[in-house]
């Protein structure tokens, strides 16, 4: 009886060994289940909100291109447009990973500043509209505004412009080698 039962919770643990379909990994998913596990939407509902708050964004852009046409107060209509078209597209990716990982990468110490000067220039650019009412300066601010996100892009890709450089360097290294070589083994 005792054997029997040794038998039965052995292959109880086998079975639980062996990986379930949710748990195997397949060479083309990568993407799908990294999205899968670092959002708690569901991979349709956080493509779905991705693109309607990058469109979104996409919409308020071209609005606020449209107000420039407007008399008097076009150039603050625009800033504020495009601040919310910014901060629309901005926004989007939190539905890719959770917003708080989100924010956690954001705010490390490596990207601390870039992100502090982007939030300042989105938020100077509308109180440059709406309550200072100076369209010089609000669109003074715009163009921060594009710098800092220029900025805050080069800083997220810092690592992979890291790894481009030291392979860089690496080839020219091997190629330095080889020439040395040559050189040294010509008659």
């Amino acid at each position: 009886m005792y054997e029997e039962t040794g038998k039965f919770s052995s292959s109880l643990q086998k079975q639980k060994q062996i990986p379930s379909p949710a748990q195997t990994s397949y060479p083309g998913s990568l993407a799908m289940s990294s999205t899968q596990a670092t959002s708690t939407l569901g991979l349709g509902k956080a493509m779905h909100g991705f693109i309607t708050c990058s469109m979104g964004g996409f919409v308020c852009l071209i609005l606020g291109g449209c107000m420039l046409c407007v008399p008097l107060i076009g150039l603050t209509l625009f800033t504020v447009f495009y601040t919310i078209g910014n901060i629309c597209a901005f926004c989007s990716t939190m539905f890719l990973m959770e917003p708080l990982k989100q924010l956690a990468m954001m705010f490390d110490k490596t990207r601390a500043l870039t992100t502090s000067v982007m939030i300042a220039c989105l938020v100077l650019t509308l109180c440059a509209a709406i309550w200072v009412k100076s369209a010089e300066l609000a669109l003074f601010f715009c163009i921060l505004q594009v710098l800092s996100f220029i900025w805050e892009a080069i800083m997220k890709m810092s690592e992979i412009c890291s790894r481009i450089l030291s392979a860089c360097i690496w080839f020219l290294m091997g190629l330095v080698h080889q020439i040395q070589w040559l050189y040294e083994n010509s008659p």
